[in-house]
């Protein structure tokens, strides 16, 4: 399949294919991350984190896994005990 896309890249059926898929995927990622958030933002401190850690990924791209681990100690001292 990847030799296919690469020698008719340039072909418009091809351009629209891609475009359309890729505008499906990002639509179903959007939808999960809407259910998710709606699923685990449920009080002040939750959106806190949640809106805290949508700035920092906006602004300074930092790598996800190093986020949510710091989203997760912060879950930790908020809701421990």
């Amino acid at each position: 399949m990847g030799r296919y896309i690469l020698r008719n890249r340039d072909r418009p059926e091809l351009k629209g294919f891609v475009k359309g898929a890729t505008s499906a995927a990002s639509g179903a990622i959007a939808g999960a991350a809407l259910i998710l958030g709606q699923g685990s933002i449920f009080d002040l401190p939750t959106a806190i984190i949640g809106a805290v850690s949508l700035a920092i990924l906006w602004r300074f791209k930092i790598p996800e896994p190093l986020l949510l681990t710091a989203a997760a100690i912060a879950g930790v001292f908020l809701y421990a005990g």
